[in-house]
């Protein structure tokens, strides 16, 4: 046989190699367990794929992100198999890997309950035992079309292949079709029978036995394509981890973020509320809640100021025509609310505050000595969320934005970006998130998407990911993620829990200064015209979404200068109140939040529900604290120190609220 020259890249190595035609990629890993598919001049390939001459083949691990997809693509295939051997009359949807896991969508004649994912979980390890060979094979449309005739999902993801729409056409189309060649992928027995077939681009595991730990996790309702004109499916979720290990990590950091979840803490903590009466995805805030969110205002009002920014107000409503000009019409219409007829015109309620903010910089000439001019507003904005995506305050309808627009020349370009990303990252850690990474969303090759020259995108873009990288951050691209009007950098922070949050961003904006948008305009120092640039930029992203990240990164514990009550007064007997009465009012014109608790609850009890509150102090006082002029300090954790001077406790809270240091 022909000899053909192959380099094997693995573990960071390259090693050259000399092997027969019709050697497959597995030859080149066969010593390694962990690697289940392989990339192959850069697209990822079944280990069974053939090589060819100067075929460079990278093994991709099953611990890997690429890895961990491979494995909970062919997981879901191995349910939706087993689905079908349960339910015979099952119709498949689309079934992909997620973040974290996977799901499958299918067309039955009743809702599954837990039950039916027990039953569903003993078939799949059925299957997975059995080793089922996962063996790919090319077909054409009308071949395809003839095979999946009773299969009416797969046939309209076909039919779209053909118009060339297929990948866009839902979440997760992509596994199943693209541009190029149509593939299906079989199950098959070791005896050679073919078990179950699936339309699918892959690649997957070797066999069905590789599959080491997974889980079903929970059912639920899914409309056909993500349209609520479609037909509504049940949606199986599941995870799936290269060990049995990993798998009980994952679990465990479920039961953790159910734990912290901000809807169920702000009912327990009584901080918002979702009253149907209002609508969904349209939060208020009760008076605890309140107080962090003014907290949160404050502070970044005041840091705004610090940072050289003025404050401006915006209407929640405009003429429709104002979006037109921006542009968010034409290519964010459907995130925005329809059109209210005022006097017999079309008015919008405002998705952005850009628009206005531009009015107000074109409201009068401008000098070039006047820029980098920075404006700053807490702009109520409004997004039509479908029904499906609304989820606490992390996905609202209403919100708040802590909203600046910089606008600079060119030349100050660079140096404003790194400013606002400075700054956004200061805010970050103030508020006790400092481990994040950086996002760099561009432009893709669907350019219909987009406005703007490819020189101006290619110059925006230049300029944010020069000072991304100075950062010295981790900076992970995002092609096809930009705005329609320019490039952004996104914050992407962890929590406690390791969980990623998308945070505050950083726009580069040459299209609404244009002439043909907002005509924007400076006087240059040799007296010309110039067009600015313009940066948008949100710290908290919305005062919302960020207060939801803060509950759950704290698990509603907020360090002390967030805290709706800083301290608890709890006095032991109720001759004790009016002295801790006393004390309250000593601290609350230093700004300190004291309450006072003078129910008739034993003092046990009222040290439980502080806790239970999840107040950063408490302050006990008893006959010897009266007489002394002291209290007992009781920490959150349990800790107390008793006999305390007054002056000595009054001072331990205000150094902490200070220090905006956690307890």
């Amino acid at each position: 046989m022909p000899e053909i020259k192959v380099v094997r890249i693995h573990a960071g190595e390259r090693q050259e190699r000399t092997t027969t035609s019709g050697t497959k990629a597995w030859q080149l890993f066969a010593d390694d367990a962990e690697v289940i598919a392989a990339r192959v001049g850069g697209q990822l390939r079944d280990l069974a794929h053939e090589l060819s001459d100067g075929d460079e083949v990278e093994g991709v691990a099953i611990d890997s992100a690429d890895g961990r997809d491979i494995l909970r693509h062919s997981t879901a295939h191995v349910m939706a198999q087993a689905v079908q051997q349960l339910w015979p009359e099952a119709k498949l949807g689309i079934g992909p890997p997620v973040e974290n896991g996977f799901y499958y969508d299918f067309d039955v004649e009743t809702p599954f309950v837990p039950e039916d994912l027990a039953k569903i979980e003993t078939a799949m390890r059925k299957i997975i035992k059995e080793g089922q060979r996962f063996d790919r094979r090319v077909t054409t449309d009308a071949d395809a079309i003839r095979e999946l005739q009773d299969e009416p999902y797969k046939l309209e993801l076909i039919g779209l292949k053909g118009s060339g729409h297929a990948e866009g056409a839902a979440e997760g189309a992509g596994v199943e079709v693209g541009a190029g060649e149509l593939t299906i992928y079989d199950n098959v027995r070791r005896n050679g029978d073919v078990a179950w077939s699936d339309l699918c681009r892959g690649p997957h595991l070797p066999t069905t036995k590789r599959i080491p730990a997974f889980k079903l996790m929970r059912s639920a309702a899914a409309y056909w394509r993500g349209d609520e004109k479609n037909k509504q499916l049940q949606r199986i979720y599941g995870t799936a981890w290269e060990s049995k290990e990993a798998l009980e990590e994952h679990l465990h950091r479920i039961e953790e973020a159910e734990r912290r979840d901000h809807r169920k803490l702000g009912r327990d903590l009584d901080l918002f509320s979702f009253p149907d009466e209002i609508g969904s995805g349209l939060p208020v805030f009760h008076p605890r809640g309140g107080v962090i969110k003014r907290a949160m205002e404050d502070y970044v009002r005041q840091r705004h100021i610090e940072e050289g920014f003025e404050y401006v107000g915006t209407p929640h409503i405009a003429k429709e025509g104002l979006f037109y000009t921006s542009g968010h019409l034409p290519y964010y219409g459907e995130g925005m609310f329809p059109a209210l007829d005022v006097d017999g015109m079309d008015y919008r309620l405002k998705a952005m505050n850009c628009p206005m903010h531009n009015l107000i910089y074109r409201s009068r000439q401008r000098s070039y000595r006047e820029l980098p001019l920075r404006l700053f507003e807490f702009g109520s904005v409004y997004r039509h969320e479908k029904s499906g995506v609304v989820h606490g305050l992390t996905r609202v309808r209403g919100f708040a934005q802590d909203d600046s627009h910089s606008y600079c020349t060119p030349e100050q370009a660079p140096e404003e970006v790194e400013h606002l990303l400075n700054f956004m990252l200061s805010v970050l850690r103030d508020f006790g998130l400092d481990d994040f990474y950086l996002e760099l969303s561009t432009r893709d090759a669907a350019k219909d998407k987009f406005i703007g020259s490819d020189e101006d995108w290619a110059t925006a873009t230049q300029v944010l990911d020069d000072v991304a990288t100075r950062t010295g951050l981790e900076l992970v691209p995002d092609p096809g993620g930009a705005a329609y009007y320019g490039p952004k950098i996104s914050v992407q922070a962890r929590d406690a829990i390791g969980r990623t949050w998308q945070m505050g961003t950083v726009q580069y904006d040459f299209n609404q200064p244009s002439a043909d948008r907002f005509n924007l305009e400076y006087v240059a120092a040799d007296g010309s015209r110039q067009q600015p640039v313009m940066i948008h930029s949100a710290k908290f992203g919305s005062i919302e979404r960020f207060l939801g990240v803060l509950v759950e990164h704290y698990a509603g514990a907020f360090p002390p200068w967030l805290a709706p009550v800083q301290v608890q007064a709890i006095p032991i007997a109720e001759r004790h109140n009016d002295y801790l009465f006393e004390v309250a009012k000593r601290m609350k014109p230093l700004g300190l939040r004291v309450e006072v608790d003078d129910s008739d609850d034993r003092m046990q009890k009222k040290i439980r529900n502080a806790q239970l509150q999840k107040v950063p102090f408490m302050m006990i006082a008893g006959d010897d604290d009266v007489e002394a002029g002291a209290v007992s300090f009781r920490y959150r954790d349990g800790r107390q120190d008793n006999g305390v001077p007054l002056e000595e406790a009054i001072e331990r809270v205000a150094a902490a609220v200070a220090a905006r240091e956690q307890v």
